[in-house]
C-alpha cells in the first residue's frame, strides 16, 4: 500500500497535494490572521468601539481548535499504514472532523458578528465564503447542512445583537418587519445557489478527474498493448523461418525413411514432431490474434454456438472439457464480431482452467444472454485464488504457474480484447473452491473505427 509520509510544520501548513483536511487547517490558520487584523485596524483606524474581550476570546478558541486540528492531522499523515486517500477522499474520520469545524467556524462567526452588530455588520458576507469552502471540501449533503446553519445564525443576527453605534440601526429586537422578512429571504436564497453550484461544480470536476484517470489508465494499457503486439509479431516473425526449415527436413526425412526398414517408433517420432510443427505455427497465429491484430481486420457473422464451437477446436484437452448446453434461442441468436480473437480470449480461460484443475479436473463452459448481454462462464475445479493474486491476475507477465508454462501475457491479452468489445471480465474465486470467470459482452458490438483501428 502507498505511504504519505509529512510533517506539518509551523505555522501547521503542509502542501496541497495532501487533500481537502491540510486545505481547511490553511483556510482556519488565514482567517484566524485576517480577524485579528480585523480587529486590530477596526481599534486603531477608526473610532468604533468594540467588545474586545469576547471577539478575541473567539478568536483564541479558533486558534486553539486549529492548533489540535494540525497536531492530529500531522499524527494521521505520518502513520504508516494510513494512505493519502484516508485524508483526501475523507470517507470516515477525517470527513466528520472537518464538518464539526466547520460547523464551529460558523457559529463563531455568529457569535462574533453578535459582539459587534450583528447583521448591519459588513462582514457578515463572509458566511458565503464558509457555504463556498464546505461546498468544495465536504460532501453535498453536509454542505446543505452548512447553509441551514447560516441561515439561522443570519436570522438570529437580524434580531439579536450588540448593536454598534457606527453600524447599526435602531430596528434591533423590534420584530420581524418587511424588510428583516426580505433580507432573510435573500440571504437563504444566495446561500442555497451558491452552496448548489459549487457542490454541483465540485461534483463535475471530481467526475471529470476520475474520467481522466480511467483515460489515462486505458491509454498506459494500450501502450503496453502495443508493445505485447510488436513483440508478438517479432516473435512470429524470427520463428517463422526456423520452423519451416524444421518442417522441410522432417518431411524429407520421412519421405527418405518411407522404403527404408525402420522401427515402428520411428515413424511414430516423426508424426509427432511433424504435429507439434503445425501446432507451433497454430501458436503463433493466436499470439497475433489474441494480441489484437485481428480485430480491426475480419469481423464474421456468426452464433453463439458456433463461437462456443470455435473456442473448443483449439482447446489441447477437449476430453476434459464439460460444455453445458444452452436453449436453442441462445445457441441460434446471431453475433457480429471478430471470432477468431475472442474464441481465443475465451480459449485462454479455459486452457488457464485446466492448468489450475489439474490432470484429472475439469473445466465447464457455459454460454447465457442476459439482460441483453451475451454470457460465457468458465469454471474450473482447482486451487482457487486469494484477493491478492485476483487483483494482479491480469498484469502482464505475472503468472503463478510453474516456470515454463506461462510467461503472464494470457488473461492481460484476453481482457484487452473483450474490452474492445465494451464487454468485461468477472472473476470469482474461493481459495480451494475453484474459480468462475465470466466473460460478460454487449450483443450489438461494433468494428471500431479506422482511426481507432490503427491507433
Amino acid at each position: 500500500m502507498r505511504t504519505y509520509r509529512h510533517t506539518l510544520t509551523l505555522p501547521l501548513i503542509g502542501p496541497a497535494r495532501l487533500g481537502s483536511s491540510p486545505w481547511l487547517l490553511h483556510l482556519r490558520t488565514f482567517a484566524i490572521v485576517g480577524q485579528l487584523m480585523t480587529i486590530l485596524a477596526a481599534g486603531v483606524l477608526t473610532t468604533v468601539r468594540l467588545p474586545y474581550t469576547p471577539l478575541l476570546s473567539l478568536v483564541g478558541l479558533t486558534a486553539v481548535t486549529n492548533l489540535f486540528y494540525g497536531l492530529w492531522l500531522r499524527r494521521l499523515l505520518g502513520r504508516d499504514d494510513v494512505d493519502a486517500s484516508h485524508v483526501d477522499g475523507e470517507p470516515h474520520v477525517a470527513h466528520f472532523v472537518s464538518l464539526t469545524l466547520m460547523l464551529l467556524d460558523l457559529i463563531t462567526l455568529t457569535a462574533m458578528l453578535y459582539f459587534s452588530g450583528g447583521a448591519d455588520n459588513p462582514f457578515s458576507f463572509f458566511y458565503f465564503v464558509n457555504l463556498a469552502v464546505g461546498g468544495l471540501m465536504i460532501r453535498p449533503r453536509a454542505a446543505w447542512l452548512l447553509t441551514l446553519m447560516a441561515v439561522v445564525g443570519y436570522t438570529f443576527l437580524l434580531q439579536y445583537s450588540v448593536p454598534i453605534e457606527q453600524i447599526s440601526t435602531n430596528r434591533i429586537g423590534s420584530g420581524f418587519d418587511l424588510r428583516s422578512v426580505g433580507l432573510m429571504l435573500a440571504f437563504a436564497a444566495c446561500a442555497s445557489v451558491v452552496t448548489y453550484f459549487v457542490t454541483r461544480t465540485s461534483g463535475e470536476l471530481q467526475q471529470r478527474e476520475r474520467q481522466l484517470r480511467k483515460t489515462q489508465a486505458q491509454q498506459a494499457a494500450s501502450h503496453r498493448l502495443e508493445g505485447l503486439t510488436t513483440l508478438a509479431a517479432g516473435a512470429a516473425h524470427e520463428l517463422a523461418t526456423p520452423l519451416s526449415t524444421i518442417d522441410v527436413i522432417v518431411r524429407e526425412l520421412s519421405r527418405h525413411l518411407d522404403d527404408v526398414d525402420k522401427p515402428e517408433s520411428v515413424d511414430t517420432d516423426l508424426k509427432l514432431i511433424d504435429g507439434q510443427l503445425e501446432m507451433c505455427k497454430q501458436i503463433l497465429q493466436r499470439m497475433r490474434s489474441a494480441a489484437g491484430d485481428s480485430m480491426a481486420q475480419r469481423w464474421d457473422r456468426t452464433t453463439v454456438g458456433d463461437l462456443i464451437d470455435t473456442v473448443l477446436e483449439g482447446i489441447r484437452d477437449p476430453h476434459l472439457v464439460d460444455v453445458i448446453d444452452a436453449s436453442e434461442r441462445v445457441e441460434n441468436h446471431p453475433l457480429w464480431l471478430p471470432q477468431e480473437a475472442l474464441a481465443q480470449a475465451v480459449r485462454n480461460l479455459v486452457h488457464n482452467g485446466l492448468d489450475a484443475s489439474g490432470p484429472d479436473g475439469r473445466v465447464s463452459v457455459e454460454s447465457q444472454i442476459v439482460n441483453n448481454r451475451l454470457q460465457i462462464t468458465v469454471s474450473d475445479q482447482g486451487q482457487g485464488m486469494s484477493a491478492e493474486v485476483l487483483a494482479r491476475a491480469s498484469d502482464p507477465f505475472f503468472t503463478t504457474k510453474e516456470p515454463g508454462r506461462g510467461i503472464g501475457l494470457g488473461l492481460f491479452l484476453t481482457r484487452n480484447v473483450v474490452s474492445q468489445l465494451g464487454g468485461l471480465i468477472d472473476f470469482k474465486s474461493q481459495v480451494g473452491q475453484g474459480t468462475r470467470a465470466t466473460v460478460i459482452l454487449p450483443l450489438d458490438m461494433r468494428p471500431p473505427e479506422p482511426d481507432s483501428a490503427n491507433s
